[in-house]
């Protein structure tokens, strides 16, 4: 596997792990995902919008044979192993991923606040509209959040910040743990698809459980 670049964002109080999907598995991916949309029989079969919060277009999971194909799997397994290895001087014995799916997602649709299971979740981008649109109004020095990728922790303070925004670039993916909560805007003036890939997954409990037992 490539080498794989990476930033630690120390926004607020859990860290956020960003790193770039390596385009040859972003192409991978968005191959099958083009394959699959039309057929009806896969779609059903590995639909996920009735376990999922999101208001939107079409929401499917990864099959487990499929994510050890494409890298995807390893991608994932690497990056947290890297990020717990930075941030606790521990390594892992355990990765085991729970669950991957994608999101496509069009105008007007969004993604509510919530959070996830497992110990570790991550989300990212496969493809991204020309545009998101603008402010229905002039606000020339008002941020157009559309269509971005919100992660939200806390109550804002002095020198404490309790949202992140992230406008969506592909092969952009931002690993958090699971309980950090996130939502994503709605969009508009385009009839591009804004799409998307997560997953949840469970690592060593003596790592993740701080708490003791």
């Amino acid at each position: 596997m490539e080498q794989i670049k990476y930033n630690v964002i120390r926004k607020f109080g859990p860290p956020i792990f960003k790193v770039s999907i390596p385009e040859n598995i972003v192409k991978i991916i968005n191959v099958y995902i083009d394959e699959i949309i039309n057929d009806k029989e896969k779609i059903k079969k590995i639909n996920a919008g009735e376990f999922l919060v999101g208001d939107v277009t079409q929401e499917f999971l990864l099959e487990p044979e499929f994510m050890k194909r494409s890298g995807w799997a390893a991608f994932l397994s690497t990056c947290t192993s890297r990020w717990i290895e930075i941030e606790t001087g521990k390594k892992l014995t355990k990765f085991k991923i729970r669950k991957s799916w994608i999101v496509r997602q069009f105008k007007n649709e969004y993604n509510p606040t919530h959070w996830h299971n497992g110990h570790i979740s991550g989300a990212g981008f496969l493809k991204v509209p020309k545009t998101f649109g603008t402010h229905i109004q002039d606000k020339k020095n008002k941020e157009y959040r559309g269509g971005n990728l919100q992660l939200i922790h806390g109550a804002r303070m002095f020198l404490s910040h309790s949202t992140f925004d992230i406008v969506p670039k592909v092969g952009d993916f931002y690993f958090f743990p699971n309980y950090l909560m996130h939502t994503v805007f709605p969009f508009k003036d385009t009839d591009e698809e804004r799409r998307s890939i997560s997953f949840n997954a469970d690592i060593d409990d003596e790592i993740y459980n701080v708490y003791g037992k």
